[in-house]
């Protein structure tokens, strides 16, 4: 994803250690109980093997980070609140550990979900 040449040697981030780090950031968002697939072979391949950056897709086209978040949000809370907060986070998170730009976060609410019935 970025390459960067210093007297020491190369650094390569790749497209999955972005996508770990705006996973992590998501699910510590308020209002997000879950990370969703995008589709259902998506959702099938997690089921078999747990993917850390579930949910999560980075497309870099060497000047352009974007990213899309598929997320599930408390039953009750203000989607679009949600939404932006976790965009916001995510943006904060990936920005500092990168050091480089977002160009967007596509937030996609692919369900709500009920997490406490008392």
């Amino acid at each position: 994803m970025t390459n960067e040449t210093t007297q020491l040697g190369s650094i390569h981030v790749s497209p999955k250690a972005v996508a770990t780090i705006a996973f992590q950031a998501a699910l510590q968002s308020y209002g997000v109980v879950g990370m969703a697939a995008k589709n259902m072979v998506d959702g099938l391949a997690n089921a078999i093997a747990k993917d850390p950056t579930h949910g999560v897709e980075v497309h870099y086209d060497g000047q352009y980070i974007n990213i899309d978040l598929y997320i599930i949000i408390e039953y009750g809370t203000r989607i679009k609140s949600v939404a932006a907060s976790v965009a916001n986070t995510v943006r904060y998170h990936v920005e500092k550990a990168m050091g480089l730009p977002i160009n967007e976060i596509n937030v996609h609410v692919q369900g709500l979900r009920i997490s406490n019935l008392d």
